[in-house]
């Protein structure tokens, strides 16, 4: 049986459709329900057992990890980029972590769990060996603290440890997440509700629209997941990125052509689109002011040299076909 925390959470519940599309349906999936929409990502899957979050580090802490365990993806957090309660998040984020880490350790079963590209801060360098990392909030500081924990165990360890980078992350399965859904998401509400869009106006030297990042489809980050767990002689730590960072006009072009395209209306440049102003743009938030990432952009060289070498989902297919479905699912509501 292989663990998935978080499995009713976004890129859990993909993994765990990864998963069972690779044959595998033993899964027993942690996570904290309190928020029930999360269901709804668990409905047309197949999972064999349902452990709540703090019962099961509870139980793992009394008995130690099950002998019918045979791995473990941890991919539960509290990804609020924006959470304030500094202690909630170390709490979640890292001593949950440390805790299952060293649990799996003792039994040597693999530990593939998720990073994230917010340690690396505001400019990087985006490439794994440290000197990029920077992180601008409790959450980005959560994940480089486990990353570097992590690091300076692994002469102890003999299980298969990988860590995973991911980086900007969209595609199905996030409608809980709210308003920390990806842009792809939340560019599909807007058009919805006003047929309009709007984005950040220009910051950290580009233009309104042209920050751009490494927007990665959530079903490449499951395939990537799952070679490491059909390779488990591989660890390391690993950024999951496309390695071509995007402008948010390019998801914003490809969003609203895929709704105009439901529609049936004619697809717009990028230029028609501003000038009829379907697309326009807004200050940033104070919030966000000097926290915010502008660019990024995955190297995967690492990833690469260890034989990850699978196609990644265009920007323009990835993120048309997910507008193209979370609209009709809007529209049919």
């Amino acid at each position: 049986m292989l663990v998935v925390t978080g499995g009713a959470g976004f890129v859990g519940s993909n993994l765990i459709e990864a998963l069972n599309q690779s044959g595998r349906e033993q899964i027993l999936l942690v996570d904290d329900l309190t928020d029930s929409s999360k269901i709804a990502n668990l409905t047309d899957l197949t999972i064999s057992d349902y452990a709540d979050k703090d019962e099961f580090l509870t139980d793992i802490e009394r008995n130690g990890i099950p002998e019918f365990v045979k791995g473990v993806f941890h991919q539960g957090a509290c990804s609020d980029t924006m959470a304030t309660d500094g202690r909630e998040v170390m709490s979640t984020n890292y001593v949950y972590s440390k805790k299952l880490f060293l649990a799996c350790a003792g039994v040597g079963i693999p530990f593939i769990y998720a990073s994230s590209a917010s340690v690396y801060g505001k400019e990087g360098p985006f490439h794994e060996s440290g000197e990029g990392e920077k992180p601008l909030n409790a959450y980005a500081y959560s994940k480089f603290l486990f990353d570097r924990y992590v690091s300076s165990e692994r002469a102890r360890i003999n299980n298969q440890v990988v860590g995973l980078r991911y980086f900007n992350v969209y595609g199905p399965r996030e409608d809980h997440k709210s308003r920390m859904a990806s842009v792809a998401w939340h560019i599909v509400a807007q058009y919805h509700e006003g047929g309009v869009v709007r984005l950040f106006d220009g910051s950290g030297g580009y233009g309104p629209g042209e920050q751009r990042r490494d927007f990665v489809h959530v079903q490449d980050v499951a395939r990537v997941n799952l070679f490491f767990l059909d390779n488990p002689s591989i660890s390391g730590l690993f950024n999951v990125g496309t390695g071509a960072s995007r402008s948010f006009n390019a998801v914003a072009l490809a969003a609203i052509n895929a709704c105009r395209d439901v529609d049936g209306d004619p697809p717009l440049t990028l230029s028609d689109a501003q000038d009829q102003k379907v697309l326009s743009y807004f200050p940033m938030p104070e919030a966000l002011t000097g926290k915010y990432q502008s660019f990024t952009e995955a190297s995967i060289n690492q990833l690469q040299s260890v034989g990850y070498l699978a196609p990644w989902t265009t920007l323009e297919d990835g993120v048309s076909h997910y507008a193209r479905q979370r609209y009709q699912a809007l529209k049919a509501n």
